[in-house]
């Protein structure tokens, strides 16, 4: 599956079927983020339910600390 995340084509493996696979696949699921899918800011809470499709647009936004 395609997917344009942070304005990059990216090649995801089919078994990603939601957000939440998603950040897992590219080792962000432990860390702060905000996402945004197709022009809609997601949840945190909707990661686990809201899916991807083939062409979807994803920005995701990390924090990083400092001082």
């Amino acid at each position: 599956m395609n997917l344009k995340i942070n304005g990059n084509q990216i090649e995801v493996p089919e078994n990603v079927k939601t957000v939440a696979e998603l950040l897992t696949h590219l080792e962000l699921d432990n860390r702060i983020v905000v996402v945004e899918r197709n022009k809609d800011i997601l949840q945190k809470d909707d990661h686990t339910d809201t899916s991807v499709f083939d062409g979807d647009q994803i920005e995701i936004v990390t924090f990083v600390g400092g001082g």
